[in-house]
């Protein structure tokens, strides 16, 4: 009988621990995100965006996928604490270059489709965590999706057809949506696999499986703003 009642205490300590996890994903993910909205705001309200050149608009575009590649190659080999720090700096940076969308869409617009982001997100989030089914094979063929986006959107830049605009936009909302289901149901199972305690490991696992949501998060944000955009 005894046993039997430290099995169920462990059992509740697993579930708690499990649970904590799960939270700090999204809150983590929300402070990147208010971070990011933040940081371009302010730099589109104080005027500062007027004064960032070309040159250093690609430059930090370009430390950002280093800072992204960083985190996920480096992650297990660096303190917690510094993986925060560079979580936090890569979210800073990417609210400096996601500034521009205030020069062009007005704030209604950005407003309404954030909105909508939120909705979409956590609606496919909540999906991926509670459905039975394994998302796995599906969720490859989303990333396959997304090289063939990437290359429409690079052909896209040259090409500048309103029509084939719209396509990748829908497309990349699509896209992106089957990945936040699938993030979801992935950070779920591995932080489940990974030990019912909240160490280091675990920690990390959430940070990362962090960043992920966050980048879906982002890249639905942006491409339904393309849908959106005032004539």
């Amino acid at each position: 009988m005894e046993n039997r009642y430290n099995n169920y205490g462990e059992v509740t300590e697993t579930k708690v621990a499990f649970g904590t996890l799960i939270r700090k994903v999204y809150l983590w993910m929300a402070l990147a995100l208010a971070m990011t909205g933040l940081t371009a705001a302010w730099v589109a309200q104080s005027g500062a965006i007027y004064h960032i050149s070309q040159g250093w608009f690609f430059g930090a575009i370009g430390l950002e996928l280093l800072l992204v590649i960083f985190l996920s190659t480096r992650i297990w080999k660096m303190s917690f604490a510094t993986a925060g720090i560079t979580f936090g700096l890569y979210s800073i940076l990417n609210g400096v270059t996601m500034s521009f969308i205030f020069l062009v869409y007005e704030f209604n617009t950005i407003a309404t489709t954030f909105f909508i982001t939120a909705g979409t997100f956590g609606g496919m989030a909540l999906l991926g965590y509670i459905t039975k089914k394994d998302l796995s094979i599906t969720g490859r063929m989303f990333y396959m999706a997304l090289i063939g986006l990437i290359i429409a959107g690079i052909v896209n830049l040259f090409v500048t057809n309103n029509t084939f605009d719209w396509f990748v936009s829908i497309a990349g909302v699509l896209i992106f949506c089957g990945l936040t289901a699938w993030d979801s149901q992935r950070i779920k199972i591995m932080l489940q696999e990974m030990g019912d305690e909240e160490n280091e490991n675990t920690l990390k696992l959430a940070l990362i499986g962090s960043l992920e949501l966050y980048l879906d998060f982002i890249n639905i944000f942006l491409y339904l703003l393309r849908l959106f955009k005032d004539n």
